[in-house]
């Protein structure tokens, strides 16, 4: 691929997979426990949390990036103070995982949510009559049950995170090596002449990786599903 692909097209495809990978790790465990939330709890405000979960799928990506600078940027409300302790995501490669991770994580957490959802409480139950707390019954009964789910979500979130473009860009603009990422590269070089074909080379990396994703989770689902259904 090396070889195919120029300097900076491989910059932006390792990129990429780079700001996917840390966006899915970091956001999975919020994710699961919100969607365990919306599954299984009862409590004020749910409503709103599930609002303000899926925020980011009816917002614009632009305004998602926009408020993010807001917030985080280094006049921002949060981004100023965090500055002076050595932590800023303003056009850095972090800023740009943390706003493909807000942008994928209404995916992960829907598909994650009706996997719970699939799982019947009474087993949760049975393991609270053998003396499972409720942190070991998520553990060993629901978690389990519902890992295709969770793997589904990832990958959902993974390929969300490779195609990101509106929110990145505003956040962490375009800067190549640093912030300029798959769709971000594709944009560039579609706006200077003769870089239809490097776009069209990281068009056709974008699609294997994306369908390549989509392959592995669900031969991992089978796999998971067989294997429960075995037991």
């Amino acid at each position: 691929m090396t070889e195919w692909l120029g300097p900076q097209e491989w910059q932006a495809v390792s990129l990429s997979l780079k700001v996917a990978f840390w966006a899915v790790a970091l956001s999975l465990p919020c994710g699961i426990l919100v969607a365990y939330a919306l599954a299984r709890w009862e409590f004020p405000g749910k409503q709103l949390l599930n609002g303000i979960v899926h925020l980011p799928l009816i917002l614009p990506p632009v305004v998602t990036g926009y408020l993010l600078l807001l917030l985080l940027g280094t006049q921002g409300v949060l981004g100023s103070r965090l500055q002076e302790i050595g932590v800023v995501f303003a056009f850095r490669w972090s800023g740009a995982a943390l706003a493909a991770a807000i942008m994928a994580f209404p995916l992960m957490v829907r598909a994650i949510r009706l996997s719970i959802e699939a799982v019947d409480p009474r087993l949760e139950e049975a393991a609270a009559t053998l003396g499972a707390g409720p942190i070991w019954g998520f553990v060993t009964v629901t978690l389990p049950l519902a890992l295709p789910g969770i793997i589904a979500g990832a990958v959902l979130a993974f390929a969300k995170a490779m195609g990101e473009f509106g929110a990145t860009i505003t956040f962490v603009s375009n800067i190549p090596g640093q912030t300029q990422t798959l769709p971000s590269a594709i944009y560039a070089f579609l706006q200077v002449p003769g870089g239809e074909a490097s776009a069209l080379r990281l068009v056709v990396v974008s699609v294997c990786i994306a369908m390549s994703a989509l392959l592995v989770s669900e031969i991992l689902a089978r796999r998971i599903a067989k294997r429960m259904g075995a037991e």
